[in-house]
């Protein structure tokens, strides 16, 4: 009996009847169901499996996050890999988890699924950091990883993402046949588990931990760049860290003090691993609100330099004392021009610059770490918006020898230097952003007012992005009109600027003077960027993961109010015009 083929109502009644509804969950439906909007909202669609996974509401139905839906889409992966064959299914999937309500258990029931298969499965002990993850897919050459995670969202939420044999992100082509797979199963009550003790004593299913974490911390150690430069400053800069909650606080103490930075002081409230996320409204190191206890701390303890991590610890955020004496949170851009600066100088310094070495990022991201990087002589390369196009470019480096990566970020947050994962890394991005404020110690300066030498250097640039939100079933249809208006009326100026050049991802067009050239560099997206004459770019692009369009902005001016300014005017003219 398909599911798609039910009426709204008789689906919410055949799942209430079924006997495989936890009773929790039975009571929850019961109470749900006299809504009728979130009736149609939780039964009307399925969960979307997008460019980061999939991610929802813990509730009932077939568009939230539960054991059904969690159990469908790891049924199409075993699928998948039955198909592969033996050495796939010997390979087998790594499996983690983030501290979230029912993170744990639907990391079993995945792992529940795949050993029912007789697929390999290497699931953690305990909650571990995303970047582990894909360090363990690569350590162990599994074929696949899971994480269950909603990263920074609120604490109603999960998510669950699919990692590639490379460690990162699984590739579309791969993803679709997953999709595809799960999308052909008749009752998403049927699919099949195993016994977890028979899986356990065959060793279909072997717990890791430890013996992982040794490995991935001595690579954590390859990360900085002057041993010296933190010996000699490490000991007098004390450093608040906070992991909202998550599982950066697994490992933080020993990937600090492993690698030189002692005199860090955890923020006490935030240590607790609560899927309640108590001390913060959202545990999103993007979020000022996220760095009110550790600004407390940070006080008392006399550190100029707060980082936190989120609930999955792939992305780092960080607060430093400014010229004002205030606090002030970084945005992931301005962490990207320091980092990129302070790295390229020490590799100057110690003789490893050439010209082979290559910096990454998005294309929604900041200019300033390239144009830092141009200045050393080094290369660029811009991608798709999603680390996985990062850890592509990587392995297209490897495999044909091109160039050396050296560092790929991403404006969300998301920073990776060393390649032993494919993913981005709070942990590597700790220890060097530890590192940058050593470095700008030495010189007897603070972190902002290393900030400060690189716009007076290069140039006052600024980025915003909004988010239009898109709520509703038709939300994604609402979306799909938004872009392709867009894209029927050529814009030519926005705020009186002219448009100079107009990029199509989804067309692979860009259009300059009223000419239209195709460009292959990229793969199909639904993006739209737009550059003006003023060396200002906006760029427009529907989330991969939540109902909403995003809108980013990047200017380059003569000082930091003028750039603020200008941002601000280009949202608004900007909003104006999808209007």
């Amino acid at each position: 009996m398909k599911e798609k083929k039910m009426t709204l109502m008789t689906q919410v009644k055949y799942w209430q009847e079924n006997e495989n509804l936890p009773l929790e969950m039975k009571q929850q439906l019961a109470d749900l169901a006299q809504n009728p909007d979130w009736v149609q909202d939780a039964f009307g669609a399925d969960l979307e499996f997008g460019t980061a996974g999939m991610r929802g509401l813990m509730e009932p139905g077939t568009n939230r996050m539960n054991l059904f839906t969690v159990g469908k889409i790891t049924e199409g992966l075993a699928r998948l890999i039955d198909e592969l064959g033996a050495e796939y299914k010997a390979r087998g999937v790594v499996i983690c988890y983030d501290p979230r309500y029912n993170s744990a258990a639907f990391a079993q029931h995945a792992a529940l699924i795949l050993g029912a298969h007789g697929i390999q499965v290497y699931l953690f002990d305990s909650l571990r950091p995303t970047p582990e993850l894909s360090f363990t897919i690569r350590y162990l050459t599994a074929y696949a990883g899971i994480m269950i995670t909603a990263s920074h969202n609120p604490k109603q939420y999960n998510g669950y993402k699919i990692y590639g044999p490379d460690g990162g992100q699984m590739p579309p082509a791969e993803v679709d046949s997953v999709v595809k797979y799960a999308e052909a199963i008749d009752d998403i009550f049927a699919v099949q588990t195993g016994n977890l003790s028979e899986l356990r004593q065959a060793g279909t299913i072997q717990l890791i931990g430890e013996n992982v974490d040794q490995a991935y911390l001595a690579q954590l150690q390859t990360v900085n760049v002057d041993r010296k430069l933190i010996a000699a400053e490490a000991d007098n800069l004390p450093i608040v860290y906070s992991p909202l909650h998550g599982t950066g606080n697994v490992l933080y103490q020993r990937v600090f003090g492993e690698n030189g930075f002692k005199n860090v002081h955890i923020v006490p409230s935030q240590a607790i691993l609560d899927p309640e996320f108590i001390s913060v409204p959202s545990p999103n190191p993007e979020s000022p609100a996220a760095f009110t206890e550790g600004i407390k701390l940070a006080k008392k303890v006399g550190a100029k330099l707060i980082i936190a991590t989120d609930p999955d610890a792939d992305r780092m955020g960080c607060a430093v004392l400014n010229q004002a004496g205030e606090y002030e949170l970084l945005t992931g851009n301005q962490i990207a021009a320091l980092m990129t600066n302070y790295l390229l100088t020490g590799m100057k310094k110690s003789g490893e610059l050439t010209a082979q070495l290559e910096i990454v990022k998005s294309i929604v991201s900041s200019e300033l770490p390239f144009v830092i990087a141009t200045s050393f002589g080094i290369k660029t390369k811009n991608v798709l918006t999603g680390f996985k196009y990062i850890g592509e470019e990587i392995e297209h480096l490897n495999q044909t020898g091109s160039g050396k990566f050296v560092f790929g970020f991403e404006e969300s947050y998301g920073f990776l230097f060393k390649d032993f994962v494919r993913d981005k890394d709070s942990l590597q991005a700790a220890l060097m952003m530890a590192e940058v404020a050593a470095y700008y110690s030495s010189r007897g300066l603070t972190v902002a007012e290393g900030l400060e030498e690189l716009s007076q250097q290069f140039g006052y640039f600024a980025e915003e992005t909004k988010s239009i939100e898109m709520t509703g079933l038709d939300g994604l249809s609402k979306m799909k009109a938004m872009m392709e208006k867009l894209r029927s009326e050529t814009v030519t100026e926005i705020a009186g600027v002219q448009v100079m050049r107009y990029e199509d991802y989804l067309a692979q067009t860009a259009v300059v003077d009223g000419k239209t050239t195709a460009f292959t560099d990229y793969p199909k997206a639904d993006v739209l960027k737009y550059y003006l004459a003023d060396d200002t770019w906006i760029a427009l692009r529907p989330s991969g993961t939540e109902p909403k369009v995003k809108v980013y902005v990047g200017v380059r001016s003569d000082s930091t109010e003028h750039a603020h300014a200008n941002v601000t005017r280009y949202q608004s003219a900007f909003a104006e015009l999808l209007n």
